[in-house]
């Protein structure tokens, strides 16, 4: 899909609940896509929360602002390595996508899991998403070996939680024929599958606090299970750079009643070597010029600075837009 600019007539500016003749309507507008996760999912807010601050900064209809024509959406999508796949195949321009996944297809390393991509290009990282398993409050589950024969949601073809719940399985030597049933449900999905007793637990890699995960615990006594004696965890950490351990601390959720352990990975924010300088440059200084009002928009965005945004989990060259506003702040 071709990304195009089109004269904006005065129409399409009243449609905007502009009045014809302001300045939208005499600039080229150039429309944007950010492929995120599931609507639950804090991926769906890096999306939103990046629009929101592209059109803050926009010009039209205003004496003050940039006047770039950019608009900007973040749909709902599968999330990490679909939106990859999506991004390197010129459907999509921009995707949250977490920073294994990100490594994996830049290096072309893991071909049956992430699409290869030699031309993806790193914008930013964002916040922690570290791997949970949420286990209903009376399944017994304390350990992964503890799923060995329990209902267990692998996650939905193309999301990031489903690629760590393979890397886990994998480094198991378990199959899907361990579990009792290994279902396929999206982020959205799976809370309330636990909630109603249809599964025993799910893996989730996403920030926190999460809505999503708060339906479960709050709705029905799911905890989060202690990852930091696990051997395979500790293995993944040890040999890859884009994972560490992290802690959940207690309070996190209604049944986090202490600190747990996990790992983790960061989610990223991606684009191509195809999409112009000057677009991902003005995508990049809204972020940054409105870095205080983006941390307010999810908890998880609370500790966000610039000197961790753009270094931090990115394996991919940077895109030369991003560099340059880097370069412009003093910050490389």
């Amino acid at each position: 899909m071709k990304r195009k600019s089109i004269t904006v007539l005065a129409a399409l500016g009243t449609a905007f609940g502009m009045a014809a003749g302001s300045a939208v309507a005499q600039d080229d507008v150039q429309y944007i896509a950010i492929g995120t996760g599931g609507p639950t999912g804090v991926y769906f807010v890096v999306g939103n929360s990046v629009c929101r601050m592209v059109h803050k900064e926009a010009a039209e209809g205003r004496d003050e602002g940039r006047h770039h024509g950019i608009r900007c959406s973040a749909p709902s999508t599968a999330g990490s390595t679909y939106n990859i796949g999506q991004v390197c195949g010129g459907e999509l321009d921009f995707g949250v996508a977490q920073s294994d996944w990100q490594y994996n297809a830049f290096n072309g390393t893991m071909p049956d899991r992430v699409t290869p991509c030699p031309k993806l290009r790193a914008v930013f990282s964002v916040h922690a998403e570290p791997y949970q398993i949420i286990a209903g409050s009376d399944s017994g589950i304390q350990s992964w070996d503890d799923l060995r024969g329990k209902r267990f949601n692998i996650g939905n073809p193309g999301s990031g939680q489903r690629g760590t719940t393979e890397e886990l399985m994998e480094g198991h030597g378990w199959t899907t024929d361990d579990f009792a049933v290994a279902t396929e449900l999206t982020s959205t999905e799976q809370s309330t599958a636990l909630c109603d007793d249809n599964i025993d637990a799910y893996g989730y890699t996403v920030g926190v606090p999460n809505a999503g995960v708060s339906v479960a615990t709050d709705g029905c006594g799911a905890y989060i299970v202690d990852l930091g004696d696990d051997g395979v965890a500790k293995k993944l950490v040890d040999d890859n750079p884009y994972y560490g351990f992290t802690t959940i601390p207690a309070g996190t959720y209604s049944t986090t009643d202490k600190d747990v352990t996990t790992f983790g990975v960061l989610a990223t924010f991606v684009t191509s070597e195809d999409v112009s300088e000057d677009v991902v440059y003005e995508v990049t200084r809204a972020v940054f010029e409105n870095l205080d009002d983006f941390r307010g928009l999810h908890p998880a965005f609370a500790n966000l600075e610039p000197e961790t945004m753009i270094t931090n989990g990115l394996s991919a060259d940077l895109h030369p837009g991003a560099e340059k506003y880097y370069k412009e702040q003093g910050w490389m």
